[in-house]
């Protein structure tokens, strides 16, 4: 299946059209897309259907247990797929069957190990100061986001482990899944747990894992020891990020990703 991705337009600010990949059989939405919601029109009449995973800036200044379901009826008047903590199994052209394993995967600020976990929630201030939003009533700080993490680890690891009939499994979160996924320009810090997860022990669940959150592109392949299920797993995502801040330098908007 050809499938065709797309995260972090921010098309709040953004001017940025979207156009459909020649080819693709399916659009990918690995999240923050609008945190307005209203540039998700464009994708209401896209030629191949399309699958939203949610990211952290569609809960910006919004109460989340009132969000998810109204982001999900929004996605639904628009024939858009809001995947959480869900999957969903699709036939390719060839009849190849492809399952998608899909939640936003807050972070859980373990990516450096639980002796680092104090000093990467102490970095987190990105959670209240950006995005203002609460959860049931109460700020939605670190340890709440940690909360909603563990939760989406929980589902995505019994997900993972149910046994199905499907020539292919395809994870899309939202943060990224690992340590290779760090936006270079800022390596390896605390804050990087409020980016990624360490969710390496995963990958050989999994033949392709997509995801946006960092503004930066990455494509790259995780070799597995003899007698994993997989020999490897291809980890992509085709963030576009902020054009004045250069991010969006060199994006490509039809890339595609053939699973």
């Amino acid at each position: 299946m050809r499938l065709q991705l797309l995260s972090d337009l921010h098309l709040e600010t953004e001017a940025f059209t979207p156009q459909p990949a020649p080819g693709a059989e399916l659009l990918v939405l690995a999240g923050d897309i609008d945190s307005r919601w209203a540039a998700l029109e464009r994708f209401a009449r896209w030629p191949v259907p399309v699958i939203l995973v949610a990211g952290n800036h569609e809960f910006d200044r919004r109460e989340l247990l009132d969000a998810w379901p109204a982001l999900r009826a929004r996605c639904e008047d628009l024939g858009i797929r809001l995947l959480e903590r869900e999957t969903l199994t699709l036939s390719d052209a060839t009849g190849r069957r492809i399952r998608f394993v899909a939640t936003i995967r807050w972070c859980d600020f373990d990516l450096f190990g639980p002796a680092e976990r104090p000093r990467c929630l102490r970095a987190a201030r990105y959670f209240v100061e950006v995005m203002r939003a609460t959860q049931g009533g109460q700020i939605f700080d670190a340890a709440a986001v940690r909360e909603e993490a563990l939760a989406c680890r929980a589902w995505l690891v019994q997900a993972l482990h149910e046994p199905v009939e499907a020539d292919a499994t395809v994870v899309i979160t939202h943060f990224g899944p690992g340590l290779g996924s760090l936006d270079p320009r800022y390596g390896s810090t605390p804050g990087s747990a409020s980016f990624c997860n360490a969710d390496e022990d995963l990958f050989p669940l999994a033949d392709l894992w997509l995801h946006g959150h960092l503004h930066c592109r990455h494509d790259y392949r995780v070799m597995h020891p003899p007698g994993s299920r997989r020999a490897s797993t291809r980890v992509v995502s085709n963030a576009r990020g902020h054009g004045h801040k250069g991010e969006s330098a060199g994006h490509d908007a039809r890339f595609c990703v053939s699973v």
